[in-house]
């Protein structure tokens, strides 16, 4: 067994079986495990996806929020523990793959047009061997 096979097939096991259908502009709900003490806790984070990363075991994406009146970004590597549930609220029509051109707009400047024709509900399966 070569090295690169071996990686492949302990990056598998470790990969979540069904994550959802995320695209740039998508407005993701995103549940993460805190640790506050001895206990712990979801908290959940909602944006906008403005970019995706890379794929397999280190795709992430970054999602950003208004909070108080300021920009928050945060990114979320997929496949993490520390990521409970993943759920799309609402589709978004973006034509280019980065949306950095958000962090320069204020208030409603920021919304993109709701897209229709791909459901919330899409799944994906990871490969595992």
């Amino acid at each position: 067994m070569h090295a690169q096979e071996i990686i492949r097939s302990i990056e598998a096991e470790q990969m979540k079986p069904e994550i959802p259908l995320i695209y740039v502009g998508d407005t993701v709900k995103i549940g993460v495990r805190i640790r506050e003490g001895g206990k712990e806790r979801t908290q959940p984070y909602e944006g906008v996806v403005i970019a995706k990363r890379n794929g397999g075991i280190n795709e992430t994406i970054t999602v950003r929020k208004i909070f108080q009146g300021v920009g928050v970004e945060r990114v979320f590597l997929l496949h993490s523990p520390r990521i409970t549930n993943i759920k799309v609220t609402r589709r978004g029509k973006a034509r280019r793959a980065k949306l950095y051109y958000l962090r320069d707009r204020v208030g409603k400047a920021t919304r993109l047009k709701q897209r229709f024709d791909r459901p919330l509900d899409t799944k994906i399966k990871t490969k595992t061997k």
